[in-house]
């Protein structure tokens, strides 16, 4: 069923949407930066979650959601995604996060770390490196070719200041260093069974990153997709499906 949920943060009121499917233990489901969470659709349906209670909202600022704040910080978002659970009555979880959608899962592994119980992050980083920062700054309205808003248009409902406060978002990313900013042992503070999925051919964060986190989470497992860019995971398709699917189901 599709719940839209309106909570109250700190700093403004929000209307989250969240979707609910299946019955089961929670498993929260995480977009990437840009996307929504009918993006999980293309990664075959109703076979991702099968068997879980499936919680995919739409990050504040993406699809249905509002975020009256006008910024997008990872770790301000991790806290509005605990009080969605909070309110949804959700202790413990596992999930997978895409891209900035794994950035906000390692805030959350770090805020509450005895809440998540397992999590699949693909293409999540610990920090921006110089050429993610690179890319972000191009995100300018001028260089949005009619494609890019369409597809846009398609995932985001809001309205062209809805898109255009995402792009001048993501450009703002470039000049963070206090968000996404995991050292080691930061990173050792996360007690989730940890997947982390890469692709060897990301354009915007290399492979040693995955490397690092590898190394510093304690319970962690890497998986890197040959050939693979920064939607590695969804090119690999059912079989990261397959993949993640098994891994959360372990006990």
């Amino acid at each position: 069923m599709s719940v839209p949920i309106r909570k109250t943060h700190l700093r403004g009121d929000i209307e989250m949407h969240v979707d609910i499917h299946g019955e089961g233990e929670p498993l929260v489901l995480l977009h990437g930066f840009f996307g929504c969470g009918r993006d999980f659709r293309h990664l075959g349906g109703e076979t991702l979650h099968e068997g879980f209670r499936a919680i995919v909202p739409d990050l504040p600022g993406h699809g249905l959601s509002g975020n009256p704040r006008g910024t997008f910080v990872f770790r301000e978002v991790a806290r509005d995604m605990y009080s969605l659970l909070d309110e949804l009555g959700i202790d413990r979880f596992r999930a997978i996060g895409f891209s900035g959608g794994g950035n906000v899962l390692l805030h959350m592994a770090t805020q509450q770390p005895s809440r998540v119980e397992a999590m699949v992050i693909a293409a999540a980083t610990p920090y921006f490196p110089e050429q993610a920062r690179a890319a972000m700054r191009q995100f300018t309205v001028e260089s949005r070719s009619e494609e890019e808003w369409r597809e846009m248009r398609e995932r985001h409902v809001r309205g062209d200041e809805q898109i255009l406060a995402l792009w001048n978002q993501c450009r703002a990313f470039a000049e963070r260093y206090d968000d996404m900013n995991f050292t080691p042992p930061y990173l050792a503070t996360i007690t989730a069974r940890t997947l982390i999925v890469y692709g060897d051919r990301d354009h915007l964060y290399p492979v040693e990153l995955a490397l690092e986190m590898y190394r510093a989470i304690p319970d962690a497992r890497l998986w890197v997709i040959p050939g693979g860019g920064h939607g590695a995971a969804f090119e690999a398709g059912e079989t990261f499906v397959r993949v993640a699917r098994s891994f959360l189901a372990t006990q």
